[in-house]
């Protein structure tokens, strides 16, 4: 079986599209429907039903699918665990990272990776934790940097780098910045300001919220934590952030005793060898 015939068919079925499969695998469109076509007729089946401009997989490509995808993992797999035999740190790595750790943590640490290893090839893609974690969880990915979530499924393998304390905040000129002593009642009373609520950073604030019985009134939501803290500067709402971006215009709210904490690492799949390249940035991280 051929492979890139199987690759393009997991393209379109991904994307749901035969254009967008051939961007990603930087051939023409035609290609991507020879490979498929040239696919079908050795399995003797179809697999794709184009209905107008949509894509649909067949009950054939549905069940070929998963099988497909662990195809290439393991054939990916074996190729890293011969490529580490040499001991040489080479090839290319597939790295994703969430935005705030890009801007904030990694780029030192990307700098001095590069140097050292200088015929390592960085694919890197920015993306919300919860993406990362799934690209990773589906063997997408082969290493991710990211805030953790609390519950990590059993196929992840996750390492703690840094801790990171968060703060409610809001401008200097909001009312809430004008008290002396702060309840989660009195915020439930104001807009916030936050990340979706389903992600890793948003489930921390709304479970405080959740064990209060209290309502959490978010007026806007955004996963950039730096446009977060620009609309909160503006004294559109309150907010919980990280206390690496407080400025001058925002200030610091003493909530009771609170305190918040969020973890930010590296997670990679337990049954993923990982490849030389990656071995080497955990090391750089750790």
């Amino acid at each position: 079986m051929d492979i890139s015939n199987l690759n393009a068919f997991i393209q379109v079925a991904e994307t749901g599209s035969f254009s967008a499969a051939a961007n990603q695998l930087h051939i023409t469109q035609p290609a991507v429907s020879k490979r498929i076509s040239a696919l079908e007729s050795q399995l003797n089946t179809r697999l794709i039903d184009r209905i107008g401009r949509k894509v649909a997989l067949t009950p054939a490509g549905a069940t070929l699918l998963p099988r497909a995808r662990s195809i290439i993992s393991d054939l990916e797999d074996a190729k890293r665990s011969l490529d580490n035999l040499s001991g040489d740190v080479t090839g290319r790595l597939n790295l994703a990272i969430s935005h705030h750790l890009g801007l904030h943590r990694l780029p030192p640490i990307l700098r001095e990776f590069s140097q050292r290893y200088p015929n390592v090839t960085l694919d890197i893609q920015f993306l919300d934790s919860e993406v990362a974690y799934e690209a990773v969880a589906q063997g997408k990915i082969e290493l991710a940097v990211i805030t953790l979530t609390e519950q990590v499924s059993d196929n992840i393998h996750a390492k703690t780098i840094w801790k990171d304390p968060l703060a409610f905040v809001a401008s200097t000129s909001h009312p809430l910045a004008q008290q002396n002593r702060l309840t989660l009642k009195m915020l439930s009373e104001h807009d916030a300001i936050l990340p979706e609520l389903n992600t890793f950073t948003g489930t921390i604030t709304k479970r405080l919220f959740n064990d209060k019985k209290l309502p959490l009134n978010v007026g806007m939501t955004t996963n950039y934590l730096e446009t977060i803290g620009m609309m909160v500067s503006l004294g559109l709402g309150w907010s919980v952030l990280p206390i690496t971006l407080l400025n001058e215009q925002l200030c610091e709210l003493k909530v009771g005793n609170i305190q918040l904490e969020r973890e930010l690492g590296a997670i990679h799949h337990t049954e993923r060898t990982l490849s030389n390249a990656a071995k080497a940035m955990l090391s750089l991280l750790e």
